[in-house]
């Protein structure tokens, strides 16, 4: 288990042998308010792929419900196995199809278990963000995967290639402008960002950068003069007695980090402990929490390989890299996170209660798609707080190699709310993606061992895509139909 966790692990680990009461039909306010603060009223404009088709001014949730059904049905068929509302369970490794999904045929209806179916730097200066309207857009197809990681049996080489070719030119149309239409870019970012716009998409839909192109170079300038100017005036406080310990908690944190390629370069835990002590003396309520320190890892790393050719992520050399463009990546980076961390900022308060809640949402939800694997992981004293906790306050960067977090941060950025609300989904499906494996272990010990190091060092987009596939799905299912909740 990790170390930052210790004290949490420990005392529910401590405590699980307890006696425990026979389960109880689950109350359904928490998950109503839940379906109350969740707005699912998706934008549908025109688009040429096959997933928009059926749309007009607005979706209905058979139609979404169809569109990710139909997603996963294909996912199955090609592989020659059952689909989700006939079979026992996701697979190992399934594999997306790379074009877009047939027509939808048949009754696609809801089933019980879904399972089964931190320098001295220049200063420069310029005006604010605009911000991000928070509204929804119906992603494009959640199948299409980027950076040539696609099944060479699906497509033939050059036809992949045109594709992906295809995709970078619409996003390079979008983001040209002169204003570029944030919505669009969210819809075609849901499925995934090629590489090379990558960084800039990320900024705007962050809402660091504006829409209109001839303000960005200017609101880049004057937020990076901004940022070096809170570490003039703040970072030497670092070693006043009112701040060293946060100072302490970080700089013990960072070699914790991984991957360990990036985190042991010197100039990398420079930098990550001047963002995160700024971000921590400017958020006093707060302050610096064990868990944010891994959010500044994708921002940075996404940011750093706009300069450098990195076949990998986790390998990553910023050796190479002028100082200048080190001191404007570490200012974006805090920018990013920090619009990022506005959003869940109460899963870093005393006490950790958006945390908390989020666990017994996930706890609700589970009971509700799958409840064998609910059934089974009570039976054996396994609490979620104990494995999901972690799934939360990291938002899964502990459970999946980086490359995919950097995917799934695509889809996160592209959905309202979705490191917030859209994560809780993604957990679902993320369990219940073990439901094999948590029902053939009959040991706590051995469930809370495997809940805690799932198999996923081998995961790439694809598998990430399916993940996405599946929350999509289980999304429109429970937040557009409150009497689901219901037993």
């Amino acid at each position: 288990m990790w170390e930052t966790q210790p004290d949490v692990g420990s005392l529910l680990r401590s405590t699980a042998k307890m006696p425990t009461t026979p389960v109880k039909a689950k109350r359904v306010s928490t998950f109503q308010e839940f379906e109350s603060n969740t707005s699912d009223a998706w934008d549908a404009g025109e688009d040429d792929d096959e997933l928009l088709a059926m749309a007009a001014e607005s979706l209905n949730s058979e139609v979404v419900m169809e569109t990710a059904n139909r997603v996963l049905r294909n996912h199955s068929q090609r592989q020659g196995r059952p689909t989700l509302q006939e079979g026992p369970g996701l697979q190992q490794k399934p594999r997306p199809e790379a074009e877009p999904p047939s027509p939808p045929s048949g009754d696609l209806r809801l089933v019980k278990s879904v399972s089964e179916s931190h320098t001295s730097c220049p200063a420069e200066s310029a005006s604010d963000a605009a911000p991000l309207q928070r509204s929804q857009s119906l992603p494009h197809s959640a199948t299409i995967t980027l950076g040539g990681t696609s099944d060479p049996s699906t497509l033939s080489s050059s036809a992949l290639s045109e594709r992906e070719a295809s995709r970078l030119d619409k996003f390079k149309q979008l983001l040209a402008g002169p204003n570029t239409d944030l919505e669009e870019l969210r819809k075609l970012s849901w499925s995934g960002i090629p590489k090379p716009v990558r960084p800039m998409t990320w900024k705007l839909l962050s809402g660091y950068l504006p829409a209109n192109v001839d303000r960005r170079p200017a609101t880049l300038q004057r937020k990076q003069k901004e940022y070096f100017a809170f570490i003039e005036h703040y970072y030497d406080s670092r070693n006043d007695e009112v701040h060293q310990d946060t100072y302490r908690q970080i700089h013990i944190d960072i070699p914790r980090m991984s991957p360990e390629a990036l985190i042991l370069q010197p100039k990398v835990t420079e930098i990550f402990e001047r963002i995160l002590f700024i971000w921590a003396i400017r958020h006093p309520a707060s302050g610096y929490v064990q868990g944010i320190n891994d959010l500044v890892t994708p921002f940075f790393v996404v940011f750093i390989c706009e300069y450098i050719e990195a076949e990998e992520v986790d390998t990553v050399d910023v050796s190479g890299v002028p100082t200048e463009v080190l001191c404007n990546i570490e200012a974006d980076t805090y920018w990013c996170m920090s619009k990022l961390l506005d959003g869940i900022q109460d899963n870093y308060t005393f006490a950790q209660p958006g945390i908390q809640m989020k666990v017994k949402m996930l706890e609700e939800l589970v009971s509700r798609i799958d409840e064998q694997v609910h059934r089974h992981l009570d039976q054996h004293e396994v609490r979620y707080l104990q494995f999901a906790f972690r799934w939360m306050n990291n938002l899964l960067m502990r459970e999946v190699p980086l490359r995919c977090t950097i995917r799934l941060w695509d889809t996160y950025q592209s959905e309202p709310e979705g490191f917030s609300h859209f994560h809780l989904y993604v957990c679902a499906a993320f369990l219940v993606r073990w439901r094999k494996e948590i029902l053939e272990e009959k040991d706590f010990q051995e469930l809370l061992l495997f809940l805690q190091n799932l198999p996923t060092a081998h995961w790439d987009d694809e598998d990430i895509s399916l993940l996405l596939a599946e929350a999509y799905r289980l999304k429109f299912a429970f937040a557009d139909a409150p009497n689901h909740y219901k037993k």
